[in-house]
């Protein structure tokens, strides 16, 4: 077998065994050994083969790093639009109950509902769902609710 067809049975290693692993380093990896292929077909050296498989896999796990390392951080599921399409929705609150939730009408039925600010607890009006915990919905006054998706 040629240097090239190792390195490729070892990229599709390193893919297999990301399937399974689930992390997206071993894919970087697999960059690395594909460029080492690359290599052989060009009749570069093994030792020429290694270093190319080294600097190009270690440099793609050690990008991958930093670039989700300086990517924003995902929201909490709760209140993550992606996650539930409840999140944004606008409601109108009534009254406030003593122990400072309310109950709001949402798709149709009753929900629970806290302020996120406490001053919030104590206005009538329209309100936004910024959270959704459990059946309990967090809401704020629409004027001051951040925008949807932060």
């Amino acid at each position: 077998m040629t240097d090239a067809g190792v390195w490729w049975l070892l990229a599709g290693g390193a893919i297999v065994l990301e399937l399974v692993a689930g992390t997206f380093y071993l894919l970087m990896v697999a960059i690395g050994l594909v460029a080492a292929a690359v290599s052989a077909y060009a009749g570069l050296s093994m030792t020429t083969q290694l270093v190319v498989a080294a600097m190009v896999g270690g440099g793609a796990v050690v990008g991958w790093y930093f670039k989700r390392e300086n990517s924003p951080k995902p929201l909490d599921a709760s209140a993550n639009r992606d996650v539930n399409l409840d999140i944004g929705e606008e409601v109108s609150v009534a009254a406030w109950r003593a122990d400072g939730t309310c109950s709001v009408k949402f798709r149709g039925a009753n929900w629970a509902a806290v302020a996120a600010r406490q001053q919030d607890a104590s206005s009538i009006g329209r309100f936004r769902i910024i959270a959704v915990h459990g059946s309990r919905l967090t809401i704020a006054r629409l004027d001051t609710a951040p925008p949807v998706g932060q």
